[in-house]
């Protein structure tokens, strides 16, 4: 192994935390009173808030809106540390973590290192499709969008000109639903008055969902309003289908249906993101790491794992472990704080229970569906008010005051003016067989 990482020795137990999501930031901010030393270890300086990615990728939302660095928002926290660096392996014996930056020791181990896209085997369609799990992935979604009418300007050929211009939209969970209502909004307000040589009549958005219905999970009511409003945009629902394969210009669906688009956005299932060097009775089929009733790592007594890459079978009402969103992620990551410093004061531990507080899309402009769960009691919200409900868990959700007020800004500005105003293209883009595009443009 490397060198010791150099961080100051606290002379206090030193509680290490992988990943920056929300049950590990949640986790760091809980343990601000505890007698220990927090250090967070992440690839990136900064939180992403997931849930916006959608909206960075079909330019309602500036990137930076929905960041936030890890030094500013624990900065004034005494115990804090944050390392930007990537684990390579864990030596729990040692009690030690190799990272690229060297190695760290630790007293207590939290992996909260989430989860990449699944493609389940199928290296074809990891290559030619775009992701959303990151807003560098974010960002290349948009850019490729964008940079694809840029192109169709100068396409003759009516085959490629609407390879351009069609999406693909492979899973029918929230991420799939709401860049399919995005896509819809974008192509009824405000792409015609860009691109003003184009029909957009001949855009064409698909989304393909496996399952008999869409937001799988959510109410019957939800799915079905869900189905309907996404109709009404003008969306080609395909449900029990699946995509076969995908070159990066034919999509060949399990119903026999064929389509041609340059562009196919995976949101069809993730994986967890495990670390190398735990023992692997400890990881499941999924990747994600079994859990004990206090979130600890099966076989490990100081190990432990919460949010998405965590899976806890002692919790009956979710035999398959919580769902992966948000808020099992921040209740872990407060439970765990509070087992910790029980631990470190000689106390028992208390088992984990997930307050199921319902989940929520938006497909539009005043468009979405919620189930919510409040005061013992159901209920599915269609429609604005469930729009209204969306917006405002979302906005105070997000990290920060500014973060807060951008976006709350940059949806008014949308919503007055049906318009998207982040239309630019920095970076790159989903470069897949270029070169038949560049065949057919005219001179």
């Amino acid at each position: 192994m490397e060198g010791l990482t150099k961080i100051d020795d606290l002379g206090q137990p030193r509680v290490v935390i992988v990943g920056g999501g929300f049950g590990g930031l949640e986790l760091a901010k809980a343990l601000a009173d505890a007698p220990v030393q927090v250090v967070l270890l992440d690839r990136q300086n900064y939180h992403t808030f997931q849930p916006l990615l959608y909206q960075v990728a079909t330019a309602g939302l500036e990137e930076g809106s929905i960041v936030s660095p890890f030094r500013k928002i624990l900065g004034e926290q005494a115990n804090f540390y944050f390392r930007l660096a990537e684990v390579k392996s864990v030596d729990a014996a040692a009690q030690i973590l190799e990272t690229t930056i060297g190695c760290l020791r630790y007293d207590y181990l939290v992996l909260a290192t989430g989860t990449v896209p699944n493609y389940f085997g199928d290296a074809q369609m990891a290559k030619n499709s775009i992701a959303l799990k990151s807003v560098e992935e974010a960002i290349e979604l948009r850019n490729t969008i964008l940079t694809n009418f840029e192109q169709a300007l100068q396409l003759g050929d009516v085959e490629q000109l609407n390879s351009l211009l069609d999406f693909v939209i492979v899973g029918g969970g929230p991420t799939g639903v709401e860049i399919a209502g995005a896509l819809s909004e974008l192509r009824a307000h405000v792409f015609p008055k860009d691109y003003r040589e184009l029909n957009f009549k001949e855009m064409d958005i698909h989304l393909v969902q496996s399952g008999p219905v869409l937001l799988k999970g959510m109410s019957a009511h939800a799915s079905a309003k869900a189905l309907e409003y996404l109709q009404e945009f003008g969306v080609q629902v395909w449900l029990d289908a699946k995509v076969k394969s995908y070159d990066g210009y034919h999509v060949v669906l399990s119903n026999g249906q064929q389509l041609i688009a340059r562009t196919l956005i995976w949101a069809a299932g993730v994986t967890g993101a495990p670390i190398t060097g735990l023992a692997s009775v400890s990881l499941l089929k999924t990747n994600r790491y079994a859990v004990d009733g206090e979130n600890r790592v099966q076989g490990y007594e100081n190990v432990f794992a919460i949010g998405d890459i965590a899976q806890m079978s002692a919790d009956a009402a979710f035999p398959d472990g919580h769902p992966q969103v948000a808020q099992p992620a921040l209740q872990q990551g407060q439970h765990l704080a509070q087992n910790l410093k029980r631990l470190l004061a000689g106390q028992p531990t208390t088992p984990f229970k997930y307050y199921d507080q319902g989940a929520m899309a938006t497909i539009g402009r005043n468009k979405a569906v919620a189930d919510l769960k409040l005061f013992g009691r159901q209920f599915h919200l269609g429609g604005r008010l469930a729009w209204l409900a969306w917006g405002l868990v979302h906005v105070v959700a997000l990290v920060g005051f500014r973060n807060r007020l951008a976006v709350l800004l940059n949806w008014a500005g949308s919503y007055l003016t049906q318009d998207k105003g982040l239309r630019y293209i920095i970076g790159s883009k989903k470069a897949v067989r270029e070169e038949e595009v560049q065949e057919k443009a005219l001179v």
